[in-house]
């Protein structure tokens, strides 16, 4: 029995009103007609655009009566669906069949027609059962516009409404979150439901989603329908912002809510955005998009409604919620770009938007956060008018904006539970500890069982509080390091307000070395034991407090200042939060005052360019991955330095062919390095692209500030040093085909860097204090280790390892998450990952007759 019988039995089984009568047409006429109209346009070769007027077939059609029409659409349509039922794609369908029946269909349901429950009920069984739904393969939206005016007058029809909320889940099932797709679900959602009835368009398979109907389902039905209300606001929002009216109507959702539950919940469902899918979607292909990875299309207009909702009253905690989506949506996504620029450009309008400043001092940490290329401008351009609107600059806003996150001190906070007072402790970027006092006094590390019991919600609030504050300490420490090329200077009483007793930067600041400057008197300090005290440890507090202050660099002090501090550094073993006194300083060299407007001092390196673009965007360059396509070949790294009125670039060449040296989506995998230029900006200048480039001419480079080059070059040589392949023990044969043997050698092995140098010197300091102190000395560009087994040569540079007698290269590779090296070992400053990692290989090859790796031991003793 085909689909057509099935349905008929259905409707006249369960129909109360009379079944489809037959009237003077047959069946088998009636598909007739249609089979000329199918013949006509495979003659015509015609398949889209179709109108039946166009047709000869087609004006029989349209010469129907009322009731032949009737026929020859349910006719049509079963035909249509029986094929559908059967066939979930396109592939192995008629096209011109599909055609034809389509066009028929849609020309039919143009015409006010005589339709009775039963024609509804048929319409409405063929699309609820076909196995996939979408506009592309069915003549939905007529359907479900002649089903609205069929029960435009009534909200009563059990049959029909489940019908109906099946057809709304298939669409939302095979429509891959297309907006107009799911915009006509939510139209069929809305036939049979009354006034009082809450309907929420969300597509459910997504953590947020999932809860959020969750959530309004328990809500009583006054705040369903209001939420419900909120909702189809929420899914007009094509344009860039919110328009008068739709703010007005999204208030009075919002009042009816309460503005404290919309905080609750809208803060709760933000928080689940970054979450995998609830329901796992399957890719069709390699070429398409993999849907798990990006929101639902629809699911992303609701979250852009919502994030629109936030602006319309100050709230810090709404603020804080929507950098993190922020951060969320401009994440970027393999082939795909942004997560979802769409609602990462609404965060910015609403934070920018936002009454009072709570939602600018977010923006100011959302522009140091965000290193997507296409966001920072915009994050820009915003901060830099809501700065004008509060009369600060945008540094002095990004200043008064850090939070505070309930501490009440420098890296101190205290908040009693019960007869427990929690003590959390910020010493450092790695460094933050969660401490229990009973009332005794007694301090334990676990978490009472009572504060568990009594104490949840609590608890987990100051669990997320911790994990906000890291991330703000990751926030604060590469804003703080920026510093040196902004070249800020305050006056004391702002800079101590600020930085040195801030709650969450003093646990930076005071770590660092500060410029105090009083006309021609200058001095430089560091906070220790509250007082300001110069290199020699003497107290400078009231030298310094009329002072203009400035973020010291090592190369404004003369070789035997930087080396008494870093002495210094040593004495209190203090760990800074990035290089500020062993900060690498480059200086211009004879060989580039020859070349003049172009330095190749990190040029003819192999370097991968994945990771190196991932690096460049962390450290504010703009790049674009080069690829084997027209005009693929010609991005040029670059940063603007508008305090200097400059801009550099670094120049990079594409490595081998298409195929064998490139991804499968054609980029290529590895650059080589080139040189490094300085241009001005011209006033006239819209960013850095390739008109500018062409256009302009590089400046001398004894034109640059000497701090700018040093930064610069500082860069660069870390671009190269991490991402150079000599890093790559997979590389020690010479790569593809051995192309780069030479190479991986030279750099593996070769001359250090100006900070490998800088890691020497750390070496020969801390080595001599350490267990294995006896067993290790320094040659040239090596810390040779002298084991039970074998004799060790660890190159300072790229961590390399070479075995005497024969120069053996024994390949170690390590976890940079897992080093084994002794937390308690003192390191001058924080990030030096190579560092770590020389030094953990330092101690397991100082005991190589306890290794118990197979693959290390079998090359120990090969000879």
């Amino acid at each position: 029995m085909n689909l057509f019988s099935n349905v008929l039995k259905f409707v006249s089984k369960n129909s109360t009103e009379p079944s489809i009568q037959r009237v003077s047409k047959t069946d088998i006429d009636l598909s007739q007609l249609i089979e000329k109209v199918i013949c006509e346009l495979k003659s015509k070769k015609r398949l889209y655009d179709i109108s039946l007027s166009y047709l000869e077939s087609g004006k029989a059609v349209m010469a129907l009566t009322p009731e032949e029409s009737l026929d020859i659409l349910m006719v049509a349509l079963v035909r249509l669906g029986n094929r559908r039922h059967k066939q979930a794609d396109n592939w192995g369908i008629d096209r011109y069949e599909f055609a034809g029946e389509e066009a028929i269909i849609r020309g039919v349901l143009k015409r006010s027609l005589p339709y009775t429950r039963d024609h509804i009920l048929l319409m409405l069984k063929v699309l609820s059962e076909a196995k996939t739904l979408s506009t592309y393969q069915f003549p939905i939206a007529p359907i479900v516009k002649a089903t609205e005016i069929f029960y435009s007058d009534s909200n009563e029809d059990m049959e029909a409404k489940k019908l109906l909320e099946k057809i709304a889940e298939n669409i939302h099932k095979t429509s891959e979150g297309r907006a107009d797709e799911r915009r006509l679900a939510d139209r069929v959602l809305r036939i049979l439901s009354s006034d009082g009835n809450a309907v929420i368009p969300i597509s459910m398979g997504e953590a947020w989603g999932d809860q959020a109907v969750k959530d309004i389902q328990s809500f009583d039905e006054s705040i369903q329908l209001a939420w419900s209300d909120l909702f189809k606001t929420c899914q007009n929002t094509k344009p860039s912002k919110p328009s008068k009216k739709w703010i007005k109507e999204a208030q009075t959702s919002l009042d009816k809510i309460g503005r404290e539950n919309f905080v609750k919940y809208t803060t709760t469902w933000f928080s689940l955005l970054d979450k995998p899918r609830t329901i796992t979607l399957t890719r069709r292909n390699e070429f398409k998009t993999d849907l798990n990875l990006v929101f639902n299309d629809s699911n992303a207009d609701l979250i852009k409604g919502l994030v629109w909702c936030c602006s319309i009253e100050e709230s810090s905690e709404i603020a804080s919620a929507l950098t993190k989506v922020g951060i969320i949506s401009f994440k970027k996504i393999p082939g795909v770009g942004a997560k979802s620029t769409r609602i990462g450009n609404a965060v910015i309008y609403a934070l920018s938007a936002m009454p009072g400043r709570s939602g600018l001092y977010q923006l100011a940490v959302l522009k140091i956060k965000v290193k997507y290329r296409h966001a920072i401008s915009l994050l820009e351009k915003s901060l830099a008018a809501a700065a004008e609107r509060e009369g600060f600059s945008v540094d002095e806003l990004t200043e008064m904006g850090v939070p505070s996150f309930g501490l009440d001190d420098v890296g101190l906070g205290e908040e009693v539970l019960g007869d427990f007072t929690a003590l959390l402790t910020v010493s450092g970027f790695n460094s933050i500890d969660l401490t229990w006092r009973k009332e005794d006094g007694k301090i334990q590390k676990t978490v009472p069982s009572l504060v568990k019991e009594n104490f949840g919600a609590e608890l987990k609030e100051l669990k997320g509080n911790i994990k906000d504050i890291k991330s703000m300490l990751s926030i604060q420490k590469e804003r703080l390091e920026n510093l040196f090329l902004i070249a800020n200077i305050w006056d004391f009483d702002t800079w101590k307000d600020r930085y040195i007793n801030h709650p969450l930067v003093g646990v930076f600041a005071r770590k660092l070395i500060w410029m105090f400057e009083d006309g021609d008197n200058k001095c430089l300090a560091i906070f220790e034991d509250d007082l300001f005290k110069n290199v020699s440890g003497d107290d400078v507090s009231e030298i310094v407090k009329e002072s203009k202050v400035s973020l010291w660099h090592p190369i404004s002090s003369s070789v035997e200042e930087i080396r008494a501090w870093r002495e210094r550094l040593y004495t209190l073993e203090l760990t800074q939060p990035f290089k500020q006194a062993h900060r690498e300083v480059y200086l211009l060299t004879d060989a580039e005052r020859t070349t003049n407007t172009y330095s190749n001092r990190f040029a003819s390196h192999v370097i991968k360019q994945h990771q190196f673009n991932a690096l460049a965007s962390t450290r504010g360059w703009h790049y674009t991955l080069q690829g084997a396509w027209d005009g693929g070949y010609d991005d040029i790294c670059s940063i603007r330095l508008d305090q200097y009125n400059l801009y550099a670039q670094f120049w990079v060449n594409t490595i081998g062919e298409y195929g064998n040296d490139t991804s499968e989506s054609g980029i290529f995998l590895y650059v080589s390095s080139d040189q490094v230029r300085f241009y001005e900006v011209r006033p006239d200048m819209n960013g850095l692209n390739d008109a500018n480039i062409n256009r302009d001419q590089p400046i001398p480079l004894e034109q640059v500030p000497a701090l700018v080059f040093s930064e610069i070059f500082r860069d660069v040589d870390l671009f190269v040093g991490i991402c150079s392949v000599g890093n790559d023990p997979e590389w020690s044969d010479g790569g593809p085909d051995g192309r780069y043997s030479n190479y991986w050698h030279e750099f593996s092995f070769g001359d250090l860097s100006a900070s490998a140098q800088t890691r020497k010197e750390i070496f020969k300091y801390l080595v001599p204090k350490l267990k294995i102190g006896s067993q290790c000395k320094f040659i040239d560009k090596f810390l040779v280790v002298e084991g039970k087994r074998r004799i060790y040569k660890i190159h300072l540079g790229s961590g390399n390892i070479l075995m005497e007698p024969n120069n053996q290269y024994l390949c170690i590779v390590t976890d940079s998450k897992k080093h084994t090296m002794d937390k308690g070992v003192f390191l001058p400053f924080e990030g030096d990952k190579t560092l770590s990692m020389i030094l953990s290989k330092a101690v397991l090859l100082a005991a190589d007759d306890k290794i118990k790796d197979p693959l290390i031991n079998a090359q120990i003793d090969h000879r």
